[in-house]
């Protein structure tokens, strides 16, 4: 499946299929929420939440690719994220895009 942020696939003619989404609300453990409170005071990177936040993400974009899989789509296009805040050290992630089918394979 080709994964792309493009409103196109180049080369390829395309038959929309329909959104695709998929989203995970991640969180960390208490001990590593800590240590980033501690370290928010001094700065630098919060490296748990950055990991949390790749998790999430990647999941996401499992979930996604799997709902389109369903569809008989062989990619997605205008692939883009949005996260937020549901909790104090949680948050939703969301992949959303366009499920596709190539015309001419």
């Amino acid at each position: 499946m080709i994964l792309v942020n493009t409103d196109y696939i180049s080369g390829k003619e395309l038959e929309t299929l329909g959104l695709v989404k998929g989203s995970t609300i991640q969180a960390k453990h208490v001990g590593k929420d800590i240590a980033s409170a501690f370290k928010g005071l001094v700065g630098g990177e919060l490296k748990g939440y950055s990991e949390m936040i790749n998790e999430a993400r990647a999941k996401a974009t499992k979930r996604m690719v799997e709902e389109a899989a369903t569809m008989g789509a062989d990619g997605i296009v205008n692939i883009r994220y949005a996260s937020t805040a549901v909790a104090q050290g949680a948050a939703e992630v969301m992949a959303y895009g366009t499920a596709v089918k190539f015309i001419n394979k």
